[in-house]
């Protein structure tokens, strides 16, 4: 740009100032062209822009352009031409057109006719303009233009940026700027942009030939950045336009409007010059043509020929693929060249995006367009959907996007993967993005628990709808293509929701659904309802299995269908009552029958005859023969259940033995239902020939259970049922006459069985009046009878009862000695009687007999017939007799029976007053005086008198009258009952209470008095006379109180039972008007609550004062602004607490001051040591008082006098005065007055005296009326003070009286001191108590300090070997958490469970270590695992007849046992360890050898089978081989086996050594396990040959149609087997899993001991070792499983029992490490009990120093409390001393 100014200077006549500013600017702003455009801004050359450019240039008036037109010029006056033409049709020629004169005209061309040529417009015409189109954008720098004429007087320069569009002005230029172009400022220029008008260029002269010059920046003005985007709009243009707006005239054409006087007046112009260069943004040195420019020289080309990546006219755009960065002007040495950008070779065209600029922090942004290569992006960067980059290969690759492999059904957006490796956002380039229920790399496969891959479906495949809880891993897991889900073994439907026939409770058990179990004779089939299990149940049964029965029915005994013989036809039989079941007996002789008619069959069936009957002493020997037949009422159909019956079946022959008491005949016997049949015994033949009877009783139709199906049935249920059944003996206890307790088995087996026989339950019909309810015993059917009521029904009497009614039987009661037997008449109840006998019980003698059974006649004296059948007392006596023999006079009789029956002596009523039946008749008995004849009354409790007929002392009535009665006087028991006047004798009313007690009845307590009256209990009233109301109390001590209770009515505010205390927050009970509230400010106390004697409230910190309003102790001010500490001096003090408001100290008698620091008035001498004065201080006070009162007097009168204004002629005098009484102030008012200055004093006051006087009588003689008036009020005024000192006094003497007063009330030696004394009492007691606790031995402080020292001895004992134990602890620790750190689960949860050792237990449907099912068990393996323990369960299963082998592995567990006896020592321990070792490795020897047989064997069963020659029956032999084999010990035993080894096991002792010593066997172990892992990995060769056997046996399988029924049943025995190994297996398994946790346990424990920790540390050892042991052993017996899978051999059996052995002895291992964990668990849990102690201990002791603080604590209070207690009673006494 500066080039540009400087090289426009070059041309043209300019001003030297204006070429050398020029210059200037030039040299301090262009830039350094030295390094052209490469290392920053350049710029074409400068140039005029006029040059080639004619026919850009135009002229809005040009002279001639139509026409020849005249024109004159002013300045050729001198000249004789002075009109001229112009002609400016044709172009300008030196030659031929010298007179046109064409705007072209003014481009400079230095030719030599310059002069001779200019352009001129049309004469008189002032607005003319000259415009410069350019074909581009231009710098333009300056414009110089030369006229031929005058200047313009007004011109305007503009320009316009935008071809014309919008002008700009430059400026103004005029000869008067405010007239021609008002508003235009005229400078000076501030910014180059600034618009001005200037007046240089536009004078009138010269007339030819002046100059206007235009530079765009000015020189003057400096310019900071010429870069800017100001400046370079203010140089850029498109076009250029000069308006000449006025023209510069001499005058005279305002005078003459003559067309000659306008030639004159034109515009004319030699020369314009418009110097600029192409404007390119300082990325171009050169400008070339634009294409249709024609190129001359010197001309300023408008394209720039861009560098910096620019291109366009004016390099106004960046280059093509050079947009990464925005197009900027170069500035200076930064060329802001336009960058390249980055498409990584996938596109050539590209723009520029600054929102990306932008966002990049301005470091790029260009944006690439049309990306190749299935790219795209910014900088093609990432693939294009359906693409992704390929990370193997370069960006700039053309094959670097790979096209996706995504299922378009299962991935989102229709297959895109992800373009590019995101680690932050988990892209991975080319993984495909499954919908939501999609897995797999291509997006291919349902999820689990998904199925139905679809492009509609919008998660890509539906949700299993699966039932959790019947799917196999409890989640909704299906085939991923048809949807059906994995069902457990009990459940079925498509979603797994419905349980099996016969099966419900769909839930999470293993199976599913539970069996239906419905009771095989309680429902009618085994179906049930899948919802609640309900069973479908045979008549009045119910219950879900149907195994109960309705109310009011049962389940029948198998001896229920009963008949007894005394209900049968009978041929010379008789009869007797039975003594057990039935009605009784049936005597049975040789030769005769019975028949028993049966017509109550309930099912067709075979049943066994049971006959009972009752052995007798006169049948020694068996019954020979009994023949029983079968009458049936006619021939049996074939058809029927009993068809098969032959006649020969029916007639059957029984002995009975003489030793027992029941037979059931040898063969059974078939009925049927609805027929009626008849029974025919015959008694035949007795052993000897004797003809002797049988006691026969009943028989009973037995059940036979063999012909139900439910025993017969043929499936394994049946088979169970009928081996329990026969176990149990089910059978057999219906048999003997005595029911035993029947076993829970027995008793569901004939519940069943009553159930199918009866077809449901049977109805109790419990006799209504024999039983006691309608319901009847479950089995049996029992009902509940009566009292002495019998048969199942409670039909009948029991033997030995009679009388059948609602309350039940009575017993017969038959004597023993009377009676035949003891059974009575069941109607009757009469005994049958011996001889002799008489009675309904046989027990008693006839009457008038007694002593039975020995009867002899009774004695009565002739007064009764009848006597007592036992005592022979004599019964119902007459004539008032009475005795046992009729032998005196009856109660209430007198006189004599036994003398004869003469009227005098016969037995007389006793007059007391009146006979026994009068209804006056009050003695017991009475008797006849012999001496004086005269009958005395023996009178009844409460009567006296002769004859009976007063009350006695206590009671009252009127006996005399008919009806009356003496009665206890009603007096409570408070009365004396000696006393004849204790109560009136005729109305009862008590006179003399006794026991405080009074009323009618004295029946309360006296006034004054509370309590019981009844009880003899009534006390004084105890009222605290302070605190009860006065009304109630008459004197201190009598007070009137509730009479139950004892309550006093208590004064306000004031509780307890004698009103002695207040209620809580109140105090002063002493005041006697009620309790006052305490007061206490809520916001400074602790509580509410005050001293209930003092009133003072328990303030916080920084308060104090009774209520807590005040500062603190020995503080005084306002607690709310500052409280400051009392400065008192302590030697003057009364006390420490200081005046609360004002500070002021109490002092001590005789001291003073505010800090109580000097001796009061009245005392002399130096502080402290103040001594009274004498005694005449007191005279002399008393007058010096009284002389300064009149002082004051007279001081207040000169006052007066003075604010009268009478003081004037005299105010020297009042001077002398008021310094007279000044010094006589000073004496009064000093505090320690001496003689001297009394005396001093009264001198001063004669003096005034004399002064006042002569003063008075000058003023009284001025002021006569004055004066008197004055002296009157004088007078009244001392009257007045002397009146007000009097009602002070009075005043203060009433104040202290009332003082006084609330002190006596408060401190009455009757209430409060008392109370001060009880509470003295009892802080002396809880003084020495405290005392006691301390000092006295033993104590509860002496033994916490006994304990504490044994604490301190322990810990110190013990520190350092705690100490080094800890550190040990700790060390070992870190090895075994570095180790632990070392160990990895993953592969062997893999490899022993199935699962992916690092998937959660709640996802691994495999399980793994820790995992636990719903139940809480151990969760490893399970369906579709192909763990260790899966595989080893399939083993199981194929090996469950081993009983040969397992044999031997119990007898080498046996020796096992023996060796690890409990006795032995550690040497025998090591042996056993090395020979348990040499065992193991002898083991592994085994295993390895059998292996190469196993592999040997497994290659010939492979040839077998694929040899031709493989007949299915040849497979079928060696499957029935496999098949015969079964195992020798039940489940049963091998658990008691296991229990006796544990037991063996615990006894083991000497643990320590035994742990020591097997170090050396540890690290052997360890090295075994290292070769078993090696066998392992060699056996997981074998494994893959194994699956091949397995897939060969699978097909063969297949082709053995004929096996399959065998191969089922054989399935049906391992099931049953694999339960019971299911069970040890979880034994195992917990016990791994106690063993697991007892490792956690133990290291935690461990860092307590450090032998502790040591053995830990080996258990832990030796356990994981032996867990390592039993996986080597599970993978073993998981490689035998393949060949299980086929027919194997005695050698497979062999390797198999070496591996179980090897399994046991881990076992072993496991459970002594079991032990030793047990046995450290204990050991550290009696050290942990032992420090809980310790530390319990310390805490006690910690609380019992707590509490001997707290209690000395309470002593320093209680001190302080007795102090203050006693400085009160001190000033009490004080008080009382001075009120005498």
């Amino acid at each position: 740009m500066g080039s540009v100014l400087v090289s426009g200077l070059n041309v043209g006549p300019l001003p030297l100032f204006d070429f050398l500013s020029s210059l200037a600017y030039a040299t301090a702003q262009g830039p350094d062209h030295a390094h052209g455009c490469t290392h920053g801004s350049c710029y074409p050359a400068t140039g005029d822009l006029l040059v080639g450019r004619e026919k850009s240039l135009k002229a809005s008036s040009t002279c001639g352009s139509r026409k020849k037109e005249p024109y004159c010029i002013v300045s050729h006056l001198q000249d004789e031409k002075k009109c001229f033409q112009c002609d400016s049709r044709r172009p300008y020629d030196p030659v031929y057109n010298t007179i046109s004169h064409r705007i072209e005209n003014v481009i400079t061309t230095f030719k030599p006719h310059r002069k001779k040529s200019w352009w001129q417009s049309e004469n008189g015409k002032p607005d003319v303009f000259i415009q410069l189109d350019l074909e581009a954008e231009f710098h333009f720098t300056h414009l110089i233009m030369t006229f031929k004429t005058f200047r313009p007087a007004a011109m305007v320069i503009e320009r316009s940026a935008d071809f014309g569009r919008n002008w700009q002005v430059y400026r103004y230029f005029a000869y008067d700027c405010a007239s021609v172009f008002p508003g235009i400022s005229k400078g000076p220029l501030r910014k180059v942009d600034d618009v001005t008008c200037e007046s240089r260029y536009s004078d009138i002269e010269p007339s030819t030939e002046g100059e206007a010059i235009y530079r765009v920046l000015d020189p003057a003005i400096h310019i900071e950045d010429p870069y800017s985007p100001n400046i370079q709009n203010q140089l850029k243009i498109t076009n250029l336009r000069v308006n000449f707006t006025k023209l510069h005239t001499l005058g005279d054409n305002l005078l003459d409007s003559r067309v000659e006087i306008k030639e004159k007046y034109y515009y004319a112009m030699y020369e314009l010059i418009v110097r600029g260069n192409c404007f390119c943004y300082g990325h171009a040195s050169e400008c070339a043509p634009i294409d249709g420019i024609k190129d001359e020289e010197g001309m300023v080309h408008g394209r720039c020929v861009c560098k910096h990546n620019t291109k366009g006219l004016n390099c106004e755009l960046c280059d093509d693929f050079h947009n990464d960065v925005p197009w900027r002007p170069a500035e200076g040495r930064n060329t802001n060249a336009c960058k390249k950008c980055n498409c990584n070779g996938h596109s050539n065209q590209c723009h520029f995006d600054m929102a990306v600029y932008l966002s990049t922090g301005n470091a790029n942004g260009g944006v690439c367009d049309d990306c190749l290569h299935n790219t795209m992006g910014r900088t093609c960067e990432m693939c294009k959907p359906f693409y992704y980059l390929n990370p193997s290969r370069d960006i700039r690759d053309p094959g670097v996007c790979s096209a996706c492999d995504c299922d378009p059904d299962g991935s989102l957006n229709g297959g895109i993967c992800d373009g590019h490796d995101e680690p932050s956002l988990g892209m991975v380039a080319g993984q495909c993005r499954c919908k939501d229920h999609v897995e797999g790399p291509r997006c291919d496969k349902c999820k689990s628990g998904f199925f139905g891959l679809s492009a509609d479906h919008p998660l890509g495949c539906q949700a299993c709808q699966c039932d959790p809880r019947g799917t196999v891993s409890e989640r909704p897991q299906c085939d991923p293509v048809s949807g059906d889900c994995f069902c457990k073994r009990q459940v079925t439907g498509r979603s797994c929701g419905q349980c099996l026939p016969e099966h419900w409770a769909l839930s999470h058990d293993l199976n599913g659904c539970r069996d239906c179990d419905c009771d095989v004779g309680g429902a009618t089939d085994n179906h049930c309802s899948m919802e609640n299990g309900q069973c479908r149940c045979r008549s009045h049964m119910m219950g879900r299995q149907c195994t109960q029965v309705e109310s009011g029915f049962f389940f029948m005994a198998l001896d229920h269908y009963t008949y007894e013989a005394e209900l049968a036809m009978l041929g010379q039989v008789t009869t007797r009552p039975a003594t057990w079941t039935g009605t009784g007996f049936a005597k049975v002789p040789e030769g005769s029958s019975l028949e028993f008619s049966i017509n109550n069959i309930p099912y067709s069936m075979e049943y066994d005859l049971l006959i009972r009957y009752e052995s007798q002493v006169s049948m020694p020997q068996d019954w020979e023969e009994v023949r029983v037949t079968i009458v049936r009422p006619g021939p049996i159909p074939t058809s029927s259940p009993c068809g098969n019956t032959i006649p020969a079946d029916d007639m059957l022959t029984v002995s009975l033995p003489a030793g027992s008491r029941f037979v059931v005949l040898p063969q059974s016997i078939c009925l049927e239902r609805e027929i009626s049949y008849t029974l025919h015994f015959e008694f035949s033949r007795y052993l000897n020939g004797y003809n002797v009877l049988i006691p026969g009783t009943t028989i009973s139709l037995l059940p036979r259970y063999s012909s139900l199906e439910m025993f017969v049935g043929g499936d394994p249920a049946s088979i169970a049922r009928k081996q329990s059944y026969e176990r149990y003996r089910c059978h057999d206890g219906a048999k003997s006459v005595a029911r035993p307790q029947i076993s829970d088995v027995c008793a569901k087996h004939i519940t069943s069985m009553s159930a199918i026989i009866n077809h449901g339950a049977l109805a109790c019909q419990c006799d209504p009046q024999g039983s006691v309810s309608s319901v009847c015993e479950m089995r049996g059917g029992q009902c509940r009878c009566r009292s002495n009521v019998i048969g199942r029904r409670c039909d009948r009497c029991a033997p030995g009862t009679y009388g059948f009614v609602p309350a039940g039987c009575r017993a017969c009661e038959c004597s023993l000695e009377g009676a035949v037997t003891r059974f009575c008449d069941q109607l009757t109840g009469q005994c049958p009687c011996s001889q002799g006998a008489f009675g309904q019980r046989c027990d008693g003698c006839q009457a008038g007999h007694w002593g039975f059974p020995n009867c002899k006649q009774c004695l009565c004296n002739g007064h009764a017939e009848e006597c007592h059948q036992r005592t022979g007392a004599c019964l119902n006596c007459r004539e008032n007799t009475g005795g046992d023999k009729c032998d005196r006079c009856a109660n209430g009789y007198y006189g004599n029976p036994v003398l004869g029956t003469g009227n005098g002596n016969r037995c007389q009523p006793c007059p007391c007053p009146d006979g026994p039946n009068s209804g006056r008749h009050f003695a017991t008995s009475c008797h006849q005086d012999n001496r004086n004849r005269q009958v005395v009354c023996n009178c009844n409790q409460g009567y006296t008198g002769s004859r009976c007929e007063e009350c006695a002392p206590g009671y009252y009535g009127n006996p005399s009258q008919p009806g009356g009665r003496c009665q206890p006087c009603r007096c409570s028991n408070n009365i004396d009952m000696s006393d004849l006047d204790a109560c009136d004798r005729r109305t009862g009313e008590c006179k003399k209470c006794l026991y405080n007690t009074e009323g009618p009845d004295c029946g309360v307590c006296k006034s004054g008095y509370y309590g019981d009256a009844s009880r003899r209990n009534c006390r004084k009233c105890t009222c605290n006379f302070l605190g009860t109301a006065q009304t109630q109390c008459t004197a201190r001590d009598e007070c009137v109180c509730q009479r139950a209770t004892g309550q006093c009515l208590c004064l306000p505010n004031t509780i307890g039972l004698t009103c002695d205390h207040c209620e809580p927050n109140y105090w002063n009970l002493a005041s006697g008007r009620g309790c006052e509230a305490c007061g206490c400010e809520p916001n400074n106390a602790v509580n509410p609550a005050c001293n209930e004697f003092t009133g003072k409230c328990q303030c916080r910190d920084g308060f104090g004062g009774k209520i807590c309003t005040d500062c603190q102790e020995n503080y005084w001010g306002d607690p709310r602004i500052q409280c400051r500490a009392c400065d008192c001096d302590p030697r003057g003090i009364e006390t420490s607490q200081c005046g609360q408001k004002t500070g002021h100290c109490v002092c001590q008698q005789g001291v003073s001051g505010v800090r109580c620091d000097q001796c009061a008035r009245g005392f002399s001498g130096q502080f402290p040591n103040c001594q009274p004065c004498h005694q005449c201080f007191g005279d002399w006070d008393r007058v010096v008082q009284n002389l300064a009162v009149r002082t004051k007097t007279l001081s207040e009168r000169a006052v007066e006098i003075q604010n009268t204004g009478l003081t004037g002629a005299y105010e020297k005098a009042f001077r002398d005065l008021e310094e007279k009484l000044a010094r006589a102030q000073g004496i009064v008012n000093a505090r320690n007055t001496t003689t001297e200055a009394v005396s001093s004093l009264m001198e001063l006051i004669e003096d005034l005296r004399s002064q006042i006087g002569e003063t008075t009588d000058v003023l009284n003689h001025l002021e006569g009326d004055l004066t008197s008036v004055g002296n009157s009020n004088v007078e009244a005024s001392n009257e007045l003070s002397a009146l007000e000192r009097e009602a002070k006094e009075l005043n203060l003497t009433s104040d202290q009286l009332h003082r006084q007063l609330d002190i006596l009330k408060n401190s009455n030696f009757l209430g409060a001191y008392e109370s001060i004394r009880s509470s003295y009492n009892k802080s002396r007691d809880a003084e020495q108590r405290a005392n006691q606790s301390t000092t006295t031995t033993p104590s509860t402080v002496s033994q916490s300090a006994d304990t504490r020292r044994k604490t301190e001895r322990l810990i110190s004992a013990k520190k350092d070997d705690f100490n080094r134990k800890n550190a040990a602890n700790k060390r070992a620790l870190g090895d075994l958490n570095a180790k632990a750190q070392t160990l990895d689960m993953k592969k062997i949860n893999e490899k022993v469970c199935g699962g992916p050792g690092d998937s959660p237990c709640v996802e691994s449907h495999c399980g793994g270590a820790g995992c636990r099912d719903d139940e809480g068990n151990r969760h490893c393996g399970g369906l579709n695992c192909n763990g260790a323990v899966a595989m080893a369960e399939n083993a199981l299963e194929k090996s469950k007849h081993a009983e040969k082998e397992l044999n031997k592995a119990m007898k080498e567990v046996e020796e096992l046992f023996h060796k690890v006896n409990a006795k032995t020592k550690a040497e025998e321990a090591k042996g056993k360890a090395q020979a348990a070792l040499d065992k193991a490795t002898n083991t592994k020897n085994k295993v390895e050898r059998s292996n190469n047989d196993l592999r040997d064997l497994i290659k010939q069963i492979r040839d077998f089978l694929m040899q031709e020659g493989a007949d299915p029956d040849s497979i079928e032999a060696v499957a029935n081989r496999v098949l015969e084999l079964s195992i020798p010990a039940s489940p049963q035993q091998i658990r008691h086996l296991a229990e006796e080894i544990k037991d063996r096991v615990r006894s083991l002792s000497n643990v320590d050594a035994i742990l020591k010593q097997t170090q050396d066997d540890v690290r052997k172990a360890e090295q075994l396990l290292q070769e078993a892992k090696k066998a392992r990995n060699r056996a997981d060769g074998v494994k893959s040959t194994a699956e091949t056997v397995k897939r060969a046996l699978e097909d063969a399988k297949t082709a053995q149609a004929a096996a399959e029924k065998a191969i089922q049943r054989a399935k049906v025995d391992i099931g049953e087997t694999e339960v019971r190994l299911a069970q040890i297996e979880s034994e195992t398994s917990s016990s791994e899993h106690d063993l697991n946790n007892a490792m956690d346990r133990l290291g935690n424990l461990g860092r307590g001991i450090d032998g502790l920790k040591l053995k830990r540390a080996k258990n832990s050892m030796a356990a994981a070792r032996a867990e390592e042991t039993a996986t080597m052993a599970r993978d073993k017996a998981n490689d035998a499983k393949q060949i299980l899978d086929g027919e194997l051999t005695d050698k497979y059996h062999t390797v198999q029992d070496l591996v179980d052995r090897k399994a046991k002895t881990v076992q072993e291992a496991k459970k002594t490490a079991e032990r030793l964990r047990d046995e450290a668990k204990e050991l550290l849990k009696d050290a942990q009990d032992k420090l809980q102690r310790l530390a319990e201990l310390e805490k006690d002791y910690e609380e019992n120093q707590k509490k001997l603080e707290g209690k000395a604590r309470q002593l320093d209070g209680l001190e302080d409390k007795m102090k203050a207690i006693l400085n009160d009673i001190n000033k009490q006494i004080q008080i009382y001393n001075t009120c005498q």
